[in-house]
């Protein structure tokens, strides 16, 4: 038994002018063998099949050759005896990850081993590079995400991954629609960086002459679309931040944002619960989640939990955004956080929350409560002004969810527009800018509205049970190729 060996780079070795411009197929690896799985060994059927792939191994055994035809779904064995197969050299001469186009017999082998008689075959495309084999895969990991057209045939668990979040994105519109929402489209060149708290990407349009910016959040233009009369709406698209790289952030991801006319933020913590609940057990069978080396049980109930109650958990004092601004900056120095002169009661505990809290939330559970201060674009709680009814659902340490009762008043809004330009000015250009237009339909009037964003490629990380998001994302921003 021999294994064919990789081959060098030799494009002279397929002219286009042998390559047909169509193949007729008619059945699929995973179709045939869910069709055929009881046939018996060593039997031959009387029924004629064209399948088309690549050709993912082979072996020749004298008069004999044996390959294994990978076509997205499954993988299937070719048997090419060399007495019936036509150019038995040619079909033996194939390099591993060639397309190719075979008709011919189901059958079984001797050994059991459902098989299509190569009766006749077509070399469909040439893979002039070498194709990683079976037992090596591709080892390094940038690699990997840089050529994802090979990593899709030779990692198993990366098509494993993106067919799950293929189910799980379609799943999430039909939940959503099955409840009332419409789903919109809403521009990504935004006049006005908004509707989060980030740095944004900029651009130029030539003929307006003026600077346009990849949108952050579709926050407000969905909001505007409430004022208008479309009481429930979503959105899944991307959005675009200007930071940096690691395990949990991408430049560009996949957000899911929508409102809900005449719902708070207790509405929102009950529809995401169920929507993730919902989508585990449609796209997984089980609402138990590996990840890494943790079971997560998603079944509804959640916990919920006020972000000052987490704080205080963890420096083992009551803290919370009436404690004195002395105190919490010197917890944020015993801790060392650094902070500006200007942030107040609530950004400082915020800090402690995101630095001594949320990594080692395993969840789910609702982080409710959150300072007004940071919490631009929120409602303030209707028994504290200084917060606000705002909630995110962590998931093994990983900020899943961010939602709120919407803030309704345009004067508020205005306010906090200001404090957000202020600042801006000061320096950070994560801070939001004031955008009239958005208050101009704010005095339309707003009716009570909860609103949630789900990133969506960190949700698919969760199903996928993958901690790194490059591993959901089948393009994710790299640094430059080192030539």
């Amino acid at each position: 038994m021999t294994a064919t060996p990789d081959h060098p780079n030799s494009p002279e070795a397929a002219p286009s002018s042998t390559v047909p411009y169509r193949f007729e197929r008619d059945a699929t690896a995973a179709g045939l063998q869910e069709s055929w799985e009881h046939l018996e060994a060593g039997t031959e059927t009387s029924t004629q099949v064209s399948v088309a792939g690549r050709l993912m191994l082979r072996r020749v055994q004298g008069k004999l050759a044996f390959g294994t035809l990978d076509d997205g779904t499954a993988r299937i064995q070719l048997f090419a005896p060399a007495a019936t197969t036509p150019d038995h050299a040619g079909f033996c001469g194939l390099h591993l990850g060639d397309w190719i186009g075979v008709g011919g017999v189901v059958m079984t082998t001797r050994r059991g081993e459902l098989s299509v008689r190569v009766d006749r075959w077509e070399l469909l495309a040439h893979a002039r590079r070498p194709f990683p084999d079976k037992w090596h895969g591709i080892t390094d990991p940038d690699t990997r995400f840089r050529q994802r057209y090979v990593d899709l045939w030779v990692t198993p668990a990366a098509r494993r991954a993106f067919a799950l979040r293929s189910r799980m994105m379609s799943q999430t519109r039909r939940f959503l629609e099955e409840r009332g929402f419409t789903e919109v489209e809403t521009p990504m060149f935004h006049p006005i960086p908004g509707g989060a708290m980030a740095r944004p990407f900029i651009t130029h349009h030539n003929a307006l002459d003026a600077e346009l910016y990849l949108r952050v959040a579709p926050e407000l233009y969905l909001k505007r679309l409430v004022v208008g009369g479309l009481d429930r709406v979503f959105e899944i698209g991307r959005v675009f931040r200007n930071e940096g790289l690691s395990t949990r952030h991408n430049p560009e991801f996949t957000m899911l944002e929508l409102y809900q006319a005449y719902a708070d933020y207790t509405d929102m913590m009950e529809l995401t619960s169920e929507l993730v609940e919902h989508l585990a057990i449609t796209v997984t069978g089980s609402t138990v989640l590996e990840i890494g080396d943790q079971e997560l049980d998603v079944a509804r109930p959640w916990r919920q939990a006020t972000m000052a109650e987490l704080v205080s958990e963890a420096v083992g004092r009551p803290t919370s955004v009436h404690t004195p601004i002395d105190e919490l900056k010197a917890l944020a120095d015993a801790n060392e956080i650094t902070f500006g002169d200007g942030d107040g009661p609530g950004k400082l505990l915020t800090e402690l929350y995101e630095k001594l809290v949320e990594p080692d939330l395993s969840g789910p559970i609702f982080v409710t409560e959150h300072p007004a201060e940071t919490s631009p674009l929120a409602r303030r709680h209707r028994d504290d002004p200084l917060l606000t009814e705002r909630f995110e659902a962590v998931v093994a340490g990983r900020e899943l969810v961010n939602a709120f009762s919407e803030l309704v008043d345009p004067a508020d809004q205005r306010d906090r527009f200001e404090a957000q330009a202020a600042a801006r000015a000061g320096g950070d250009d994560e801070a939001m800018v004031v955008d009239e237009d958005y208050l101009r339909a704010l005095e339309y009037g707003l009716p009570p509205t909860g609103g949630l964003g789900i990133g969506m490629d960190r949700l698919a990380m969760l199903l996928a049970g993958v901690e790194a998001i490059r591993e959901v994302l089948l393009f994710p921003t790299l640094r430059p190729e080192q030539t």
